[in-house]
C-alpha cells in the first residue's frame, strides 16, 4: 500500500489539489489527512468538503488544533490563528463544523500511528520539533508493540527521526523525491510538512508517501500557484502577514 500523508492543509485548495494529483501520479492507493484542515487560508468550505469526500472513499482524517479552534473560535485575537478563526467559522455551515468537531485526534493502522501533533498528549498540541519531543511522542506510540512508525504534522517542516540500537533518537533531513528505507526493525517518527502553508523558505506544498510493502518513505514538494492564493487572501480581507508568508514560504 502507498499511503499519502498530508497535513496542515490550512484551507488552501489549490495546494491540496496539487498534492492529491501528485500523489495519485506516484501510485498512492490511500490518503491520510493529519489535521489542520482549516485555518489561515481562503478556501475553508472547499477543503472541508474535499476531505469529507476523501474520508468517504476510505481516507483516514484527523483533527488538528486549528480545526478545533475554528469550530469554537477564541476571540482574544492573540494569535493569527485566532484572528482568522472567526472569519473561517462564518464560512463553514453547521454540518461542516460538526464534521470537524467529531474527527479523532489519532488513528492506528497496523504498524502506523497517525497524529497531528504528538502521540504522548495529542490534545495539547506539542511540537515534535527536536529529538527530545520526538522521543516522547515515539515512546508513547510504541506502547502499542505493533507500532513502528509515527507520522504527524503541526511543525510545518519535513523531518525524520529514528531510533537505532540505543535509546536516543537521531535526526535525518530528507531530500525531496528521494525514497528513504525505513525498515520495521527500527522505530521512526516523521513530520510530513505542510500542504497549505510551508515555513522552510520553499513555497512549494509538502507531503510524504509511505510505501508499506517496500518500507520506503518519500518526502515530496509540489509547485502550485501560491501567488494566486495570496492574492485571494488579500481580496478576502485576511491578514496581510499570512499572504506574505505564503509568498515567501516562511
Amino acid at each position: 500500500m502507498k499511503l499519502a500523508l498530508l497535513s496542515d492543509l490550512h484551507a488552501n485548495m489549490p495546494a491540496l489539489d496539487a498534492c492529491l494529483a501528485h500523489a495519485r501520479q506516484q501510485g498512492s492507493t490511500r490518503f491520510a489527512i493529519l489535521g489542520d484542515i482549516v485555518g489561515y487560508g481562503p478556501h475553508p468550505a472547499e477543503v472541508v468538503d474535499c476531505c469529507r469526500e476523501l474520508q468517504q472513499e476510505g481516507a483516514l482524517v484527523l483533527r488538528g488544533n486549528h480545526d478545533t479552534l475554528n469550530v469554537n473560535p477564541v476571540l482574544t485575537g492573540s494569535t493569527w490563528g485566532e484572528v482568522t478563526a472567526a472569519w473561517t467559522h462564518k464560512r463553514l455551515d453547521d454540518l461542516q463544523r460538526e464534521w470537524l468537531a467529531q474527527l479523532p485526534l489519532t488513528a492506528v493502522e497496523g504498524k502506523v500511528f497517525l497524529v497531528h501533533a504528538t502521540a504522548d498528549a495529542p490534545e495539547r498540541w506539542h511540537y515534535a520539533e527536536d529529538e527530545r519531543l520526538a522521543s516522547r511522542s515515539l515512546d508513547a506510540a510504541s506502547k502499542n508493540p505493533d507500532v513502528r512508525y509515527v507520522f504527524g504534522g503541526h511543525v510545518h517542516q519535513q523531518s525524520l527521526f529514528y531510533r537505532g540500537s540505543g535509546r536516543n533518537l537521531m535526526r535525518f533531513t530528507p531530500r525531496a523525491g528521494v525514497a528513504i528505507p525505513v525498515g520495521p526493525h527500527r522505530h521512526w517518527l516523521a513530520t510530513v510538512g505542510s500542504v497549505g502553508q510551508p515555513r522552510d523558505g520553499d513555497t512549494r506544498a509538502n507531503y510524504a508517501l509511505f510505501d508499506s510493502e517496500a518500507n520506503l518513505l518519500t518526502f515530496h514538494r509540489v509547485a502550485y500557484d501560491h501567488l494566486s492564493v495570496a492574492r485571494t487572501m488579500r481580496a478576502e480581507g485576511l491578514p496581510q502577514i499570512l499572504a506574505t508568508r505564503l509568498e515567501e514560504g516562511r
